[in-house]
This record gives structure tokens, sequence and C-alpha cells, in this order.
């Protein structure tokens, strides 16, 4: 020990080294091993067939198209359209392994024409040796134009079967080219009975019963909204808690748990499907669907004066004068949310969807002004009747400019009967208002303005 001690304090560096790597391994062998990761629930609850998806029986049954290609033992082509959470990977995982493909995966968001490139090189290669490549993309619609044209050539020669899988509608994200060579198949949000099916195979899997009474079991299928993922991922959750007394409440749910954000891009097609719903619903004289579809859209994030702005159009499409005062309510409604913002503002929405959704409905103004808008283009360089044309010079007075004008106000009933439309074109009648709401005092209005001007006309000039 004393040789020891005095070949370490001489500081020979090869000493040291040996004397140190030494320590070390013991050490190493003596420190425990990590434990291995625990795979997540829903990993281990992904189906190994086809037939224990959930939810897509439209699409995997037997009559289905995934059903009756796998019969034929065929894959084509396919784009997987659908919500997150709805089982788009799983589907194109078990259609590689149910059709003895190699599978391929590859995402949008991190991958580029390299990447592609050598995965087509070795789909060749695979087809050479007669084995075929199914290739799945996922988030496709993130690949831009040029990307997407770099699939048309193996698809269509067949080297690779591609299953792409995307959130947002391929008519609007991907290629024509690449869409005639793919069949579209539109997946499901997952319904209720489908997520309680996932729900009891969590609990089989693990060996125990979630620890929630029925109305908060009800409550965790709503926090999901439709997406399996995340609701095996909320079970996991819950079924990690230490043992509970008594079955949890909704309340006892929603304070354990936070509640899934909304599927909502506000630069997608939910936008529009969502501010579609809207106007739809008022226009059918729905306000409570309506004010749903609004909340829906205020709660996933929307800028609020783009509603007020589409109820503004609204009040004067599809109500106008049927409710003059509608256009007026929407402007308040949107100076009202200036000036309190969210959360205060939000009531002053909500109290214009209510007034657009009871008012009585007109689009006469809207048809008028398309109908007089198509007339002017096709008869854009007709003058105006001189008889209305001011005459400010002599030459103008010359000219018949002012001749013959009749001032309205002179007449015993406030009307001439004059003709205002161009010499060269007949009278047209563009305004046809319904007899409802405030136009049907507008409808007894014109109605005695065409008698009037049938019979002022009908009198010879002389005696008018």
């Amino acid at each position: 020990m004393d040789i020891l001690c005095q070949a370490w304090r001489a500081g020979d560096p090869a000493f040291h080294q040996a004397v140190s790597s030494l320590f070390k391994d013991i050490d190493s062998a003596a420190a425990p091993a990590p434990p291995a990761p625990r795979q997540p629930l829903a990993d281990r609850l992904r189906p190994g067939d086809l037939r224990a998806v959930v939810g897509q029986s439209h699409l995997l049954d037997i009559a289905g198209p995934v059903g009756r290609m796998l019969d034929a033992g065929r894959i084509s082509s396919v784009i997987l359209w659908g919500p997150p959470g709805c089982g788009k990977t799983t589907i194109a995982r078990l259609l590689a392994g149910q059709t003895d493909l190699h599978f391929e995966t590859l995402s949008a968001v991190f991958s580029g024409v390299a990447d592609l490139k050598k995965v087509f090189a070795a789909a060749r290669d695979r087809s050479a040796k007669r084995k075929g490549t199914l290739l799945f993309v996922d988030e496709i619609h993130r690949f831009n134009r040029a990307q997407q044209d770099a699939f048309l050539p193996v698809v269509e020669d067949g080297t690779i079967v591609l299953v792409g899988a995307t959130t947002e509608n391929p008519s609007f994200e991907l290629n024509a080219a690449l869409l005639s060579r793919c069949q579209v198949l539109v997946l499901h949000r997952l319904d209720d009975d489908a997520l309680e099916t996932l729900l009891v195979r969590a609990e089989g899997e693990v060996g125990q019963s979630l620890p929630l009474d029925d109305e908060a079991r009800s409550a965790l299928r709503a926090m999901a909204d439709g997406d399996g993922r995340h609701i095996l991922a909320l079970a996991e959750e819950l079924l990690a808690l230490s043992p509970q007394p008594n079955p949890m409440t909704s309340s006892d749910l929603v304070a354990t748990l936070q509640r899934r954000a909304p599927v909502y891009d506000k630069n997608s097609e939910g936008h529009y499907n969502l501010i579609s719903a809207v106007h739809k619903s008022l226009r059918g004289s729905d306000p409570d669907a309506a004010l749903y579809w609004v909340s829906r859209m205020l709660d996933g994030g929307e800028d609020p004066i783009y509603i007020l702005r589409r109820l503004a159009r609204f009040a004067v499409e599809d109500i106008g004068l049927a409710d003059p005062q509608a256009i007026t309510q929407a402007l308040v409604a949107w100076d009202t949310y200036d000036r309190l913002g969210s959360p205060e503002g939000d009531l002053a929405i909500a109290q214009l969807v209510l007034y657009l959704g009871t008012a009585p409905k007109s689009n006469a103004a809207y048809r008028a002004f398309k109908q007089a808008k198509t007339a002017a283009q096709n008869t854009g360089s007709l003058m105006p009747p001189k008889h209305i044309l001011n005459a400010p010079t002599q030459m103008m007075k010359t000219l018949g400019y002012g001749k013959d004008y009749a001032y309205d106000h002179d007449s015993e009933d406030g009307l001439s009967g004059q003709d205002y439309f161009p010499d060269d074109m007949a009278r047209e009648r563009y305004y046809d208002p319904p007899d409802r709401g405030f136009e049907r005092e507008i409808c007894k209005r014109l109605t005695y303005w065409d008698k009037l001007r049938r019979e002022k006309n009908a009198k010879p000039k002389d005696d008018q």
C-alpha cells in the first residue's frame, strides 16, 4: 500500500490514468441500470388487426373501400383525410402488414425532396426483387406543390403504394394530378361508442377500472373531443392516480385533467366550415344553433372582429329591409365589442346573434342589387333620359336637358310618375320584397306607387 501511495504522490500520469479507469469501472458496475421507459398506453393498445380499429367501419368493413381492396388482394394509393386521433397512422401500418408490403414512413414536416429520392430509390430496388413498398406520408398537405409532383411517376408506375394522411381538405391542399391518382377516404371523428370501447380496452390492459362515476365518464369522453389518442392519454393519467376512496365526479375530473384544446385553425377549412354553419343557422332562423357555432369559433380562438364583420354582412344580405334595424344592431354590437373587448364584449356578439336569428329574413335587396348590376353591365353606355338631367348652361338647355322634368313634390300624391330609366331601355323591376317584416309596409308603398304611375302615364300629358 505504501508503494502505491508513493507512486500516486510522484504524479506519474500513466499510473494516475490506470487508477482512475479502475475506479470508474467499479462505479459503473455498481450503478443500477436506468429503468426502461414505459410504453405509452396508446401505443400498447394500438390494434394489430384492421377489425380492431374503432369508429371507421364505413371504410374497413367488407363492403367498405378498404375492405374491398383487401378482399381483392390489391391496395391502391389512398389519401386518409380525418381529424387527429381517428386512426390514420394505425390503418396505414395495418394495410402494409396485411398485404405483405414493406412499410416506409415519412413526415412531411421533417422531410424534403432528398428524403423522397432515397425512399423512391430503395422502393425501386425492392420492386426489382418483386417486393412492394407502402409509403405512409403523415401531414402530406405540408409538402409544397413541387414536392407533391415528385410522387406522380412512382405512384403512376406502381413503384410505391402511397398512403397519405391529412387533417386538411385534400381538394384545397393537394395537387389535382396527385388526387387523380389516389382515392380519398374520409375518416370520422370518434363517436361516444368508439371512445367508450377504447376506455374499456384501457381498463383491461391496466387491470383496473377508471375512478369515475357515470357522469364523469361521459365528461371524459367529451373532453377527448373525438380524439382516440387523447382519450387514452387522459385515461392513462387517471389510472396512474393513487386509489380513490370514492369515484370522481365531473367537477373532480375537470379539476384533475386539462381540457383538450379544440381542433380549430383560423386559416384552414374548419374556419370556413364553422362560419358557414353560423350563416346557414341564422338564415334558417335557428338562433340556438347559430349561438353554438359562434361559441365554437370563439372557443377555438377566432378573432371576434371577423365574426362581427360576417354578422354585419348577414344583416344586409339575409335580413335587409325586412328589419332595417338589423344592420344598426350589427354596427352597435361591433362598436360595443371595440369598447369592451373580451370577455365582456362577447355578450354583445351573443346578443347580436340572437337578434339576427329571430329577425324576419329577406334577401330581396341582395337579389335586387345583383340584377341591377347585371343590367348595368349589359347596358353600361346608355345615357339617362334628358328630362332628369340638370342644365346649368344654355347649350345644355338647348339640347333638351331638364325639359319637361316634373318636380315630384309639386304633384298631389308626391309622385310624378315619370320614367327614370334610359330612353332605350324598358322599365325593369329588380326589388321584389316579400310580404313579411317591415317589407310588408314597403310592399304596400310599391303597390300604391305602381298604381299611381300607371294612372298618370295613362292620362294625356295636358291633364297631368
